[in-house]
């Protein structure tokens, strides 16, 4: 039988369907009783679902990234749908067709791997050369940034979403070197592979739905620095030229400093042309690709607006006609 999407579920319907299951949390509710939060996702979206009854016993019953069949009611709370679960059961990936579940399929993600090699071959500067290489011919690194989200929640958090945005943002970088022809492309091109490469250290490449001990005591700011030191040595040994001071200092303010606010987690602010360009390259594809996602997260099919997200501190005008996307 023909699975039936996030996307497609309306208010007071039967759900019987499997999901894939994140950021669970049990919470009291107004009389002290505990009842299990979690966030299901499919391709086409998340929804919010609760769970009243034996709440620990699920809770401790699967973990972040899980795929889980999910039985229950969907109901409308504070503007957005959810379901509430009557029964929440793990099942195994085995069970599953992954394309199902994310954005990107197989093809989707190994045309992009292409596109990066094809973008990032474009680098002309001979030690930015060797560097790309470092990272190009790191095979296991390559296979994790394939697999790895760009985020757990906010923007292309799903399988392949960091590659996508990097791939995006390097697209973009064409059309800006156009435009402002006194950016180094090259600087700029090597900057958008390395702003987010802490991440691979940051997300646990198991669940793709947790942060690491490493991920929660450094962060993928630090942790993209370390990257880049590492990978300067081995450009180094494959040259066997030392590489220029300037230039590694430029590529780890641009890692420092690519959140362009210190309350967004930049140790420090852009203050090279190519940083400030990096950080709003960064930010556009962000902030749409996160917009995106709102879009489609736990909206009745035909509502106009999205739900409120308390992070970008508003909601989204969808359309009174908005047709159900092309990809269910």
């Amino acid at each position: 039988m023909r699975r039936r999407f996030i996307a497609q579920l309306g208010e007071n319907e039967a759900v019987g369907e499997i999901y894939r299951a994140s950021k669970k949390s049990l919470r009291p509710n107004r009389h002290g009783q505990l009842y299990l939060q979690l966030l299901l996702s499919d391709r086409s979206g998340t929804i919010e679902a609760r769970a009243w009854n034996s709440a620990e016993a699920l809770y401790r019953s699967f973990e972040d990234g899980d795929f889980v069949r999910v039985e229950g009611t969907t109901q409308v709370f504070q503007g957005g749908l959810q379901i509430i679960a009557k029964r929440i059961e793990r099942v195994s990936a085995t069970e599953v067709i992954e394309d199902d579940f994310f954005p990107l399929t197989d093809a989707a993600i190994a045309r992009l791997q292409l596109r990066l090699r094809e973008l990032l071959g474009r680098v002309e500067t001979p030690a930015l050369i060797a560097l790309v290489d470092c990272f190009l011919s790191d095979e296991p690194l390559m296979q994790q940034l394939a697999e790895a989200p760009a985020a757990l929640a906010y923007h292309h958090a799903y399988r392949g979403g960091l590659l996508e945005h990097l791939v995006t943002m390097l697209e973009m970088l064409d059309k800006a070197a156009t435009c402002y022809p006194y950016l180094d492309r090259d600087l700029l091109a090597a900057g958008i592979l390395l702003h987010d490469i802490g991440k691979l250290r940051e997300m646990s490449p198991e669940t793709q739905a947790a942060y690491t001990d490493e991920g929660e005591l450094i962060g993928h700011i630090v942790l993209g620095t370390h990257i880049l030191r590492e990978k300067i040595r081995q450009a180094e040994l494959l040259t066997g030229e030392p590489f220029p001071a300037e230039l590694a200092l430029r590529l780890e303010h641009m890692i420092v400093s690519h959140h362009g606010h210190y309350e967004f987690g930049s140790p420090k602010l852009p203050m090279t042309l190519e940083a400030v360009a990096l950080h709003y390259l960064d930010t556009l594809d962000s902030k749409l690709g996160a917009f995106a996602q709102m879009l489609s997260a736990g909206v009745r099919p035909q509502e106009a607006w999205s739900r409120y997200h308390p992070v970008v501190g508003r909601k989204l005008f969808r359309g009174l006609s908005r047709e159900e996307d092309a990809r269910l």
